[in-house]
């Protein structure tokens, strides 16, 4: 397939929900409830019907799914949106750079997969990202697709509905991170069509100001992806909140170097030095040398970091502690650290932004905000010696190495051991008051935390985050019983 003929605009029919992968249970539907499954077109530029052709005829060979004719007639549809494109060309002659159309392609973009039932609601989700090179992209990406729908429809349990408990005009008020923000304002869309006399806001301000926000009694609860805010903002009241692991994401480092085509490398020596001036040159020969055949330009660096309290900067500098001694002796973990050097942004977004317009620059974002803003992201080197990239897999990974539950929920996935690890993967919090007066809120909120630990994680990976493994889950709905 051409792949100009296979752009596709990131805008998606129903919001993108994040996650599918069949490594968590929870997120897949019942086998028997989906075998009759209509694939709608999908939402792209050009060549949809291509692809929508490609992954009926890998769904056809399925023995317990069967293609229906339209909605009516379906158990579930399938479809989603997204953009890949041709980020450059892979010379066979690495003296020659990057050279076009005479070289291999090297694809990027991603694809946000959702299965749903014909009430709307998300049965799996997927985030399905392109091989580095194809002779046919959208034929490679309908078989990983179908693969993992495959894979998920063996091992899923079904959704339930959740019913109504709730009183008339009850409103609750979230404030915090950015990281969780995309998902989180599907969940609280999708949560108000189930409840309709709930309305849960929420404002995206970084994880200091919202749980500022929580400890002033001014939102009922907080977002932060640091399992120490508590302690940092307000130390000696840890007892007086809860922690409620809401999904799994990834912290990249996103770079803008117009002309380099393929995908940079950073070990933690090398970011560590950018992020402390030490490293000022893309051409430096620490960097060089983690990326043999990268032609790097010599260009200065421009390095963006939060302006505000953050949880992305907590999850980021916690990384760069745990693998640089000269980091952690001279800066730390923080949700606001003393930065060196660097440009300041608000939000993901803002990080991504001044990225976007600053050639030489690289921030540190949520997995998803690289894909949505066109960024180039890199890989990681892992505890195994491995240069790692995000995706849902390699978060899995992260958490299927590491994750020792305690009775509190604050445990860290940053610098997990095991093959395959994406080393900078965080759990994100809901940070809640054990104690909560208002019965009307007290019954929304506890009714909404447990919807979001059940059928909520099915709606996760479409938008690259990996839902909370199901004994986490488990655990959260006991621990829920404490707010009282």
């Amino acid at each position: 397939m051409n792949v100009s003929r296979f752009r596709m605009i990131a805008c998606f029919a129903f919001c993108c929900s994040i996650f599918g992968s069949a490594l968590v249970a929870q997120s897949a539907p019942a086998e028997h409830s989906t075998r009759r499954i209509y694939v709608e077109p999908f939402v792209t530029k050009e060549g949809s019907e291509k692809f929508r052709e490609d992954v009926m005829a890998e769904l056809r060979k399925i023995n317990s799914i069967s293609l229906a004719e339209d909605e009516s007639s379906a158990d579930a549809i399938l479809g989603g949106g997204g953009e890949i494109w041709t980020k450059g060309y892979r010379s066979h002659n690495p003296q020659l750079g990057n050279v076009a159309p005479n070289g291999t392609p090297i694809y990027t973009g991603f694809l946000s997969i959702e299965l749903r039932d014909r009430g709307g609601q998300t049965l799996w989700s997927y985030l399905a990202t392109p091989p580095a090179s194809s002779r046919d992209v959208s034929k490679d990406l309908s078989t990983l697709i179908v693969k993992k729908l495959a894979e998920a429809l063996q091992q899923g349990e079904a959704p339930s509905r959740t019913a109504s408990q709730f009183q008339p005009t009850t409103i609750l008020k979230g404030a915090g991170a950015t990281f969780p923000f995309p998902v989180y304002q599907k969940w609280f869309t999708n949560y108000r069509r189930e409840n309709p006399v709930l309305e849960i806001t929420y404002q995206p301000i970084g994880s200091t100001a919202g749980v500022q926000s929580l400890l002033s009694n001014n939102a009922d609860f907080g977002a932060s992806d640091s399992p120490e805010v508590i302690r940092e903002l307000s130390p000696g009241d840890e007892e007086k909140y809860l922690f409620f692991p809401s999904v799994v994401g990834a912290v990249v480092p996103v770079v803008n170097l117009p002309g380099l085509s393929g995908d940079i490398a950073f070990t933690p020596e090398a970011l560590a030095g950018i992020y402390l001036g030490k490293i000022k040159k893309w051409n430096d020969p620490i960097l060089t040398r983690a990326n043999r055949g990268l032609r790097l330009p010599n260009l200065d660096i421009v390095v963006v970091h939060r302006a505000e309290g953050s949880g992305t900067s907590y999850a980021w500098t916690d990384y760069l502690s745990k693998t640089n001694s000269e980091w952690k002796a001279q800066v730390g973990t923080s949700l606001t650290p003393k930065w060196p050097i660097g440009r300041e942004a608000n939000g993901n977004d803002g990080v991504s932004k001044l990225v976007k317009e600053q050639g030489g620059s690289i921030g540190y974002v949520e997995f998803i905000y690289a894909l949505q803003n066109h960024l180039s992201y890199g890989r990681v080197r892992n505890r195994n010696g491995e240069f790692v990239q995000a995706s849902l897999e390699s978060i899995a990974a992260a958490v299927n190495h590491s994750l020792k539950i305690d009775r509190d929920f604050k445990f860290s996935i940053v610098d997990a051991p095991g093959p395959g690890v994406y080393p900078i993967s965080t759990f994100t919090w809901i940070v809640v008051h054990a104690h909560i007066v208002d019965e009307a809120k007290r019954n929304a909120l506890v009714g909404f935390l447990r919807w979001m630990v059940g059928p909520a994680q099915r709606q996760a990976a479409a938008l690259g985050y990996l839902p909370i493994p199901k004994d986490v889950a488990t655990k959260e709905v006991a621990a829920i019983a404490r707010i009282h």
